[in-house]
C-alpha cells in the first residue's frame, strides 16, 4: 500500500489557496494536508490547522513552500535537516549560490522545486547533458504595474507608467535580475536550474502595457540543436505578479512526489 505523504503548506496567499483547497478536497492521490503555516491569523478560512513552522515539522514528512524566497532563505535547511521533504515554488532564492549548495548539500530531507510558470526544463536539463549549450535567453514580459519595484529611480518609473509600447526594464543574467525582482522573475532561476549556470542565462525584462498575458520566451542553443519555449499565461487576480497556473504546477510537483503513476517526469 503507497504511504500518503503528509503534507504541510507554508503560505495562504494567491498560490497557497489553490494548492490548499485542492489538497483539502483530496484531489492529489497519495498527498494529505495536515497544516498550514502563516504568519496572519487565518481562522476559518484555513481547511487545515494553523500550526507553527515548529509544529508543521513535527507532523508533516513534506513542506510545500508557497510563501515566497524569505522563507526558504530562514527556514528551508531547516526544514531538510529535520528529516522532512522540501517543495520549493519560490525558485528565485536560489541564485544565492551558497544558500543553493547549502539546501543540495542538507539532509537528510530531499529538496525539489517546481518549474512555475514554464515549461521546457526538462529537455533544457536533457540537452546539456548531451553537451553545453553556447547560449540561453530568456524573455518576461508582463504589465509596467507588477514590475515597479523600490529600487527603481523616477525616470524610469515614469517611462514604465506613460508606455505605449513595450519598455525594457532591466537585462542581465538569472544571478542579477531575480533579486531585483524577487517576486516577479522566479522563472529565470528555474531555468538557470534547469541549466546549471546562473551566469550563462541572459535575462530581459519588458513591461508591456498591452500584456495582458504573462509571457515568458526561452531560447537556447548548442552544437547539438536548438530550442525555443514560449507562454502566455493570464495572471492571477488576487495577485498579477504571478501566473494563474502557478499554483497547479505546484500540484503537478507534488503529486509525483507523491507517487502518482502515469506522470511525466
Amino acid at each position: 500500500m503507497r504511504r500518503v505523504r503528509k503534507v504541510g503548506l507554508i503560505g495562504w496567499g494567491a498560490i497557497g489557496r489553490v494548492v490548499g483547497t485542492a489538497l483539502a478536497e483530496r484531489r492529489v492521490e497519495g498527498a494529505e494536508l495536515v497544516c498550514i503555516v502563516d504568519n496572519r491569523p487565518l481562522g476559518g478560512a484555513a481547511p487545515a490547522p494553523q500550526l507553527s513552522f515548529e509544529g508543521a515539522l513535527e507532523r508533516c514528512d513534506l513542506i510545500v513552500e508557497a510563501a515566497g524566497q524569505g522563507v526558504v532563505r530562514e527556514w528551508g535547511e531547516r526544514v531538510l535537516t529535520s528529516g522532512t521533504d522540501l517543495l520549493i515554488a519560490s525558485t528565485g532564492a536560489l541564485t544565492d549560490e551558497r544558500l543553493a549548495k547549502r539546501l543540495l548539500d542538507a539532509g537528510p530531507g530531499r529538496v525539489s522545486f517546481t518549474g512555475g510558470a514554464v515549461g521546457g526544463l526538462d529537455l533544457l536539463q536533457a540537452a546539456v547533458a548531451l553537451g553545453p549549450l553556447d547560449e540561453v535567453r530568456l524573455t518576461t514580459t508582463k504589465l509596467p504595474s507588477t514590475l515597479e519595484q523600490p529600487w527603481m529611480d523616477e525616470e524610469l518609473l515614469g517611462r514604465m507608467r506613460t508606455a505605449d509600447a513595450p519598455v525594457e526594464v532591466m537585462s542581465g543574467t538569472a544571478r542579477d535580475v531575480p533579486v531585483k525582482f524577487p517576486r516577479s522573475t522566479n522563472v529565470a532561476a528555474s531555468v538557470a536550474l534547469a541549466v546549471g549556470n546562473l551566469d550563462a542565462v541572459r535575462v530581459r525584462v519588458v513591461a508591456d502595457p498591452a500584456a495582458h498575458h504573462t509571457r515568458h520566451v526561452v531560447e537556447a542553443s548548442g552544437a547539438h540543436g536548438t530550442y525555443r519555449f514560449e507562454v502566455a499565461h493570464l495572471p492571477d487576480p488576487g495577485n498579477p505578479a504571478t501566473s494563474q497556473v502557478v499554483p497547479y504546477a505546484v500540484l503537478r510537483s507534488l503529486a509525483a512526489l507523491a507517487g502518482r503513476t502515469g506522470a511525466i517526469l
